[in-house]
């Protein structure tokens, strides 16, 4: 017993080794962790309310005067403090998309593969019919008919996004649901929901993690795609797809309030692109890692 215990403890710090010699997963962590602090404390980082208007501190240039560091939108709104605040919402869509996402591959793709025959068919072929729609358009449509609310937003990237975890989680579960310990189960009288519970989703948590940070990225990608539009978080309210809609009548004489929205996108994509990959190298041991 205590052998079979021990035998974690050195898989785990294999992982840790392997991430740790990858820069930019490294980078990746550090970048998410430290976006995911600064939202988190928004509250005690910023320096105003995101709503309140000082009209005679219009379009003021980043570092212009110290009351507002990186300047002020069209309504002499602080830029910083609506970044902190609007990050908030980005990453909840973000993270509760994720969610929704893993859940709903997962469990598909869970039943997929373990029953099999017509019950497989049918779903793959469910699967194949929302891959042949962008999952662009399936935004645009169901947002145009349903109030975009925080909630309502992250529900529909979600439900539009997992198909490809669905096919992840199936092709794992087509190889381990004929290995000796799931034939076990079932020896012993295992219910199908109890083996794919107990013994078949801890195997394949790897590939869902690594699937739910790119997740993450592209819901936030998402998020202001829909936003830029006019589908996403409406006004007053702060998100960074909204203010990069904002932003767009003013490139020319006040870029800034472009390029730093747009800028964090962009840093929180790569951020959990990076951290998917790492976890990507690190959980799966046959591939090296240059140090």
């Amino acid at each position: 017993m205590s052998a079979t215990l021990a035998l974690p403890l050195p898989r785990r710090a294999g992982v840790l080794r392997r991430f740790s010699r990858h820069r930019m997963a490294l980078f990746g962590a550090v970048t998410v962790m430290l976006l995911l602090l600064c939202v988190l404390f928004a509250p005690a980082i910023a320096p105003h309310d995101p709503l309140e208007l000082d009209t005679h501190a219009r379009f003021l240039p980043p570092l212009a005067n110290p009351a507002f560091p990186l300047g002020t939108d069209e309504l002499g709104r602080d830029l910083l403090s609506r970044l902190l605040y609007g990050g908030r919402i980005s990453l909840v869509v973000g993270i509760v998309a994720m969610l929704t996402t893993v859940l709903t591959g997962a469990s598909i793709g869970l039943l997929s593969g373990y029953y099999g025959g017509w019950i497989d068919t049918l779903l793959m072929r469910f699967v194949d019919t929302m891959l042949c729609f962008p999952q662009v358009f399936l935004l645009l449509v169901i947002a145009a008919f349903i109030p975009p609310t925080l909630l309502s937003i992250a529900l529909i990237i979600g439900l539009t996004s997992w198909m490809e975890v669905a096919r992840i989680v199936r092709s794992e579960i087509l190889h381990l649901k004929e290995q000796d310990f799931v034939q076990a189960a079932r020896a012993l009288g295992a219910s199908g929901g109890r083996i794919m519970a107990l013994e078949l989703l801890p195997n394949v948590m790897a590939p869902l993690l690594v699937a739910a940070t790119l997740k993450v990225a592209q819901a936030v990608l998402m998020e202001s795609y829909i936003s830029y539009l006019g589908y996403g978080v409406q006004p007053p309210l702060a998100s960074w797809g909204n203010m990069l809609t904002n932003a767009q009548g003013y490139f020319d004489t006040a870029p800034w309030l472009a390029i730093l929205p747009g800028a964090l996108i962009t840093l929180t994509v790569m951020g959990f692109n990076f951290l998917g990959d790492g976890l990507r190298d690190a959980l799966d041991p046959r591939l090296r890692i240059d140090p």
